[in-house]
Formats: C-alpha cells, structure tokens, sequence
C-alpha cells in the first residue's frame, strides 16, 4: 500500500466553502481558537463547519462511518466534508499542523440562536485517535470555551507502529480499508499510549507512551462571537 505522508493530510485542507447563501438570515461571525494542550501530539489540519441540525459525526460506543474512519487514520477530512457539505452553514479548514502548545484561530459564520460548531481534527502520531467538538451550541453574548477530549475511532488497532501511522514522525500508511480482529469496532474515548516495548518484533519502532501520550483533555477550543454581521440571502 502507498505510504501516507503529509503532503496527503494536507491535500483537502483550502476549504473556504460559501453555503451561507441559502440561509437567508443575519450570521454573525465567530472566532474559533484552538489550542493543543497535549504535550507530543500533533493536530493535522481542522476541519469547522456550523449547522442547525443536530448531526453528530459520530455516537459514542457506536461504529464509526467510513468518513470518520478516513479522517481518523489519515488525517483526510474532505469525504467528510462532502458529507456534511448539504447541512453546514459554513464550513473553513486551514493548512495549519497544530503542534503541541500552539494555538491557531479561524473566522466563521453563524446563527446565534440555533446555530452548532462541529470542530474536527486527527493526532498524530496516532493510529486512529481524533478531536472532535461535536455540535455545540455557538454563544450568544462573549465566548464559551470547551476542554476537549480524544477520541478513539475504533477503527485500526493501535499498535503505536509508524508503519500504520501517518504523518511527519512516522510517515507511514493513513487510512486502510483492512479491518482486524484487534480493532474496538466502536467510538470510545481515547486511552492514550502504552508501554508496547521498544519494536513489534520485527524491528520496526514502537512508539513509547513518555513522548506521545496525554491524559483528559487534549484541547481547548473557544468560540467568541465577535461584533460583526453579514447577511446572507433575502430576508
């Protein structure tokens, strides 16, 4: 199979797409700041879109659809971006690979009174392990601010090999259809790395838990309704 490197994850991230127009009411701008609070793992390009409909991208201890799954060990968001594309008031992304401690913000459009954000985004190095804010409510008045769990897709067993992991520490394969045994089959809360040893056997490295795992929260995301309107359609 072809090796995923970060050429890949960044193929689908220069979204600036435009479906307010068919909302025909006032939008109000956000800032939404995302900061990695893990100490060694790397966030490839976000994905943000907002929406009115409740839509999770996903149900916790419920399989992971293939669009999940794609972004989840590959950092790709575009399938999921042309899934959700239908419902999204607005949707950015940006070429940002958000190292750890760094902090990076993206201008949005939505609805104060029933808007949601949905923020998404791979670690890396990682199997299958993502962030997701999953369609929370936008403020009113001011900014609200979420600590942000990982997320676990359930979807490649999390070896810790960079053969099966993406990305500029590994370079090694992203997304595979191949399904194993080992894998959880579910979404579930990421459990972070563990001591595996120092190769598989075979002589390929093993991540080790001191440089790459986290515990809680891995971001903190803020979203702050800024003193600016544009309107969209008739009204």
């Amino acid at each position: 199979m072809l090796k995923a490197t970060i050429t890949n994850l960044l193929l689908c991230c220069t979204f600036n797409l435009a479906y307010a127009e068919d909302y025909p009411y006032y939008q109000n701008t956000y800032q939404v700041t995302i900061t990695n609070i893990t100490p060694g793992q790397t966030f490839t390009p976000q994905l943000l879109f907002t929406h009115t409909q409740p839509n999770p991208l996903f149900t916790l201890g419920e399989a992971a659809n293939s669009e999940l799954e794609m972004m989840a060990e590959g950092g790709d968001t575009g399938p999921l971006a042309l899934a959700v594309g239908d419902s999204a008031i607005d949707m950015q992304s940006n070429e940002v690979l958000l190292a750890a401690g760094e902090t990076t913000s993206t201008m949005i459009h939505g609805n104060p009174g029933r808007g949601l954000l949905t923020v998404v985004a791979m670690l890396i190095p990682t199997n299958d392990t993502f962030i997701a804010l999953n369609g929370m409510r936008l403020p009113r008045h001011g900014s609200v601010s979420y600590m942000v769990p990982a997320y676990d897709a359930g979807t490649e067993y999390n070896d810790q090999n960079c053969l099966n992991i993406p990305g500029p520490v590994c370079g090694g394969e992203g997304y595979s259809a191949q399904a194993s045994d080992l894998d959880e089959g579910f979404v579930h809360i990421g459990n972070g790395f563990h001591d595996l040893g120092d190769n598989d056997g075979e002589g390929n490295e093993v991540l080790k838990p001191q440089f790459y795992d986290w515990d809680n929260a891995v971001a903190k995301i803020t979203i702050t309704k800024v003193n600016q309107r544009a309107t969209f359609g008739d009204h």
